[in-house]
């Protein structure tokens, strides 16, 4: 029996066709050509990062690897041109029968020349990729490489996810789910951030260059670094914040979890509780014709409130957003768009023609500003954190009297709370993607 993504596959490369077309026609293009990216190699040395593929590639074909083209022309079968080198310091593995080839015109050549040859010269085409200086060498005006018209409206039609890109992103919040009861597992037994990981990834499956980001694996007072990578080797750690996703085909998931143990303050307890409880009624608002920023604005408002009754500050709601006591506490956006990127394009975007959608200025770091639409997917990651140097202005400031000091200097080694799902708008709310693995 076929994987549910296997038999989705051939509806979202037609989607993908039709968008296309559509997108060509309306920027004047007659094709497009997209490269899979090439490889970085660090300065002044031998040695190259780790290959991302292009998403703009990888959102029609999970082909891993760099110096592949593809081609798309309206009523065309699209053109896929499979770069495969005579090498034998790195392993070429057989392209076999992968289930998307059947959808493609398909060649395989041994170098990014012969690639260029096949798709031969496009009149009137636009390039997608991180190389136009070679494209230009095969006859596509510099101003048709990377157009900003046609790449906004390619950026707006990757929010709407199809039903292949959520089967696979249901596999990979499956998968994720699995490495977080790993992990969870680990540090109860009182396992360091560095053995954590590693179980981690034995939970997923996968070595650590597949992981979609880096993993964040914080003890205690690390917690409090919002992207903290540091993997230290201390063991019985009293809180663990761990933030790590999966990812199939492409497609990534991006969870976190707050676990805590023995020894943790009375009131970081309730906050840890409490935040889960938060969390749950911020995804419960996600529905079609909502603004994201509303969640956003609730988020703080439900922050304050816990922060409230646990003793951390003096007021609540509303009133505590407006005097500025909860920023301190949850200084980033409540979630962002996830999909073949962990931060996936176009939170911002304004229109398919392109343009943003600022954020307030009291909330700089908030990645999505769209009205929720049927189909897309993102985060929903409230926190709460206790951070000296955000910390340190109120110490002194004119409000220093709404906070309790002695509570959050105890609170200060318990470093954070955060709880992330992965939520799926459908036509009458939402799904969890993240819920039913953990």
């Amino acid at each position: 029996m076929a994987d549910p993504h296997v038999k989705l596959y051939p509806a979202h490369v037609q989607e993908r066709q039709t968008k296309a077309e559509a997108a060509l026609a309306a920027t004047g293009f007659d094709a497009l050509v997209i490269q899979s990216g090439v490889p970085f190699t660090y300065y002044s040395d031998d040695q190259d990062a780790p290959f991302k593929t292009t998403p703009h590639f990888a959102h029609w074909v999970p082909l891993e690897g760099p110096q592949h083209l593809l081609c798309i022309r309206a009523g065309k079968k699209p053109l896929l041109v499979r770069v495969k080198p005579e090498d034998y310091w790195y392993e070429q593995t057989p392209i076999g029968a992968p289930f998307w080839l059947p959808e493609f015109d398909f060649k395989e050549v041994p170098d990014e020349a012969a690639a260029w040859k096949e798709v031969g010269v496009q009149t009137n085409a636009a390039y997608l990729g991180d190389t136009p200086a070679a494209a230009q060498k095969q006859g596509i005006a510099a101003a048709c490489c990377n157009p900003s018209a046609l790449v906004a409206r390619l950026d707006w039609d990757r929010a709407r996810k199809s039903a292949y890109e959520i089967a696979c992103m249901d596999e990979a919040s499956k998968l994720g789910g699995r490495g977080h009861l790993a992990a969870r597992g680990a540090f109860l037994e009182g396992k360091s951030e560095l053995e954590i990981h590693q179980q981690y990834l034995l939970g997923v499956g996968c070595l650590e260059k597949e992981l979609p980001y880096e993993s964040i694996v914080a003890l205690d007072a690390h917690g409090a670094t919002l992207h903290y990578t540091g993997k230290r080797t201390q063991r019985n750690g009293r809180v663990l914040l761990i933030d790590c996703g999966a990812k199939f085909q492409g497609y990534a998931s991006d969870i976190t979890r707050t676990w805590a143990g023995r020894g943790i303050e009375r009131a970081f307890a309730e906050i840890h509780k409490g935040l889960d409880l938060v969390q749950l009624e911020l995804c419960k608002m996600v529905k079609p014709g909502l603004p994201y920023l509303a969640i956003h604005e609730a988020a703080h408002e439900k922050i304050a409130d816990l922060l409230k009754h646990a003793g951390v500050i003096k007021l609540g709601g509303k009133e505590a957003v407006e005097a500025g006591l909860t920023h301190p506490f949850f200084p980033h956006g409540v979630g962002h768009f996830l999909g073949l990127q962990v931060h996936d394009i176009g939170g911002r975007q304004k229109a398919p023609e392109g343009g943003t959608i600022p954020p307030p200025p009291q909330y700089p770091y908030l990645r999505t500003t769209r009205t929720i639409e049927e189909g897309q997917v993102f985060t929903i990651e409230p926190g709460v954190y206790f951070i000296e140097m955000l910390l340190r202005p109120h110490r002194e400031g004119p409000k220093k009297e709404l906070f309790d000091w002695e509570l959050i200097k105890f609170l200060f080694a318990h470093g954070g709370v955060r709880i992330e799902d992965n939520l799926l708008v459908t036509k009458e709310g939402h799904r969890n993607l993240t819920r039913p693995h953990i």
